[in-house]
């Protein structure tokens, strides 16, 4: 089994497109910047996240509602320098909510928000595990 991608449903999808993209940084697939779909990829690594319009799912299960209410995820990613990345993206608009701050001896982070609420986890990992 292979992670292909984690995917948002998201219902203002341009608004999501430039938090990942101006805000984080992460690249483009295809630069549908009105969706109902695009993936984004970060400068490193293999995984991706992906924001499809919630609309456009609810239609094909018939069962999403249009907004979603609370926590429904976590997008987690890891950085170098979380100081540096997160003087950036503040000066890009982003709002920190928490950190940087040591979450445990082996990591510090940061948390903010995309414009639809969905939690960002930034993560800086001090130690490696052995």
């Amino acid at each position: 089994m292979e992670l292909a991608q984690v995917r948002l449903l998201v219902t203002d999808f341009a608004a999501c497109y430039r938090f990942y993209t101006h805000v984080l940084g992460l690249k483009p697939q295809s630069g549908a910047v009105n969706g109902p779909y695009e993936k984004f990829s970060p400068a490193v690594g293999s995984a991706g996240i992906a924001l499809q319009d919630r609309g456009m799912m609810a239609e094909i299960l018939g069962e999403l509602g249009d907004t979603a209410t609370g926590h429904r995820s976590l997008v987690v990613l890891r950085v170098d320098d979380l100081d540096a990345y997160c003087a950036q993206i503040t000066e890009r608009g982003a709002t920190l909510l928490h950190g940087p701050a040591p979450m445990t001896d082996r990591m510090r982070v940061a948390h903010l928000k995309d414009p639809e609420g969905n939690l960002v986890e930034l993560q800086q990992w001090l130690l490696l595990r052995s």
